[in-house]
């Protein structure tokens, strides 16, 4: 039989994707693998390898147990105007909703399987299953997925085969160590994948509850709310030594106040929050400058200060702010119970009363008794 090198490589090829594109599948990274998934990225991929930050999932595709592609879902991006105005939020709305969108931040086909229609089978694989998985591993379900896509390197036809949608270019601001870069640069190709029916619909359903979110919506707060956080605790008497005090109390406290806002808990999360901030925000929360740049207080320095401010305190600051930002209430609700084995010494049981507004879910006052009211 004769052999010409390339008829033959493209018959092969055609066989491979004919019969044996079926014979393709995608599943998460093993605990075990791990290294390998983060050695291969490095290695091939022109952007290098990604940590695991957040809610991420890393994904395999697979030929008869041989590994063809390896995917990265992680957070969707803070700030995307096109996407922003393809959904139809607003920056305030989308932030508590942002992880409803996962990113698909990598994408590597290996470099023995660079071959016709592979690149778009193994993108359409995920969405069949990631709904699944992203439920079963954070509690809460994705109802998009992005990517971007470097023009200068790329055409993004793989995800147009893949049937995602392109919606534009970004403006070309990256993300930088001190927030946002100030000049545009290289714009990149904004493409989506809906995992649901109307997503748009979805997103942007007034009603939280039908999102399947649990917990109360996050806000992201403006510069003028993290300027006026620390100006709440101002009148506060700092029980810490003078000695090695870094950061003043009324930063700490703001700083602290405004990771809780934005859905932080737990001291670990306050500091994770409070270290991802740009250097603008630092200025405004009015954090101490050192060698050029704003630093923020340690995870130490938060727990100590709070730990030994009285919360009476603290929460009549924190309904100041409250009353200058916070939605306003047209109704209240009234709130009392009975603490069944809480008896003082005279033999009175205790009772806890409390005033929450209805529409900003916020507990205006709360006063626990041993008489009865």
């Amino acid at each position: 039989m004769l052999k010409i090198p390339g008829i033959n490589h493209r018959m092969e090829t055609a066989k491979f994707s004919s019969e044996a594109l079926s014979e393709l599948h995608v599943r998460p990274v093993e605990r075990s693998e791990e290294g390998r998934y983060q050695e291969q990225m490095a290695r091939h991929h022109y952007l290098g390898e990604l940590p695991k930050i957040g809610e991420t999932l890393w994904y395999v595709a697979t030929w008869r147990d041989q590994w063809v592609a390896q995917l990265s879902l992680s957070a969707a991006a803070l700030k995307c105007a096109v996407r922003d105005r393809w959904i139809g939020w607003d920056f305030r709305s989308q932030y508590g909703r942002l992880k409803l969108i996962a990113n698909n931040s990598r994408f590597l086909i290996l470099p023995d399987w660079h071959r016709p229609t592979i690149g778009s089978r193994v993108l359409s694989l995920p969405a069949r299953r990631v709904v699944a998985d992203w439920q079963a591993r954070f509690g809460h379900p994705l109802l998009l997925l992005e990517t971007f896509v470097d023009p200068r390197r790329f055409h993004g036809g793989v995800y147009r085969a893949a049937n995602w949608i392109e919606l534009g270019l970004t403006q070309g601001y990256r993300r930088t160590r001190e927030g946002y870069s100030d000049q545009a640069g290289a714009s990149k190709r904004v493409f989506v994948r809906p995992l649901c029916r109307d997503p748009r619909a979805r997103l942007t359903h007034p009603n939280w509850d039908r999102l399947q979110l649990t917990g109360a919506p996050k806000i992201m707060l403006n510069a003028d709310q993290m300027r006026s956080l620390p100006q709440c605790f101002t009148s506060i008497a700092d029980p810490r030594r003078p000695q090695g005090r870094r950061h003043r109390l009324p930063v700490v406290l703001g700083i602290a106040a405004g990771a809780t806002l934005c859905g932080m808990r737990g001291y670990k999360a306050i500091s994770d929050w409070a270290d991802a901030l740009g250097q603008k925000a630092r200025m405004r929360f009015g954090c101490r400058r050192e060698n050029g740049y704003y630093v923020v207080p340690s995870e130490f320095v938060i727990r100590d200060c709070l730990v030994r401010i009285e919360p009476g305190t603290l929460d009549r600051a924190l309904n100041d702010w409250n009353r200058a930002w916070g939605v306003q209430d047209d109704a209240l609700a009234l709130d009392g119970k009975t603490m069944k084995n809480a008896i003082d010494a005279a033999g009175r049981q205790t009772h806890i009363m409390s005033v929450v507004g209805h529409d900003s879910k916020i507990c205006h006052a709360q006063k626990k008794s041993a008489h009865c009211p």
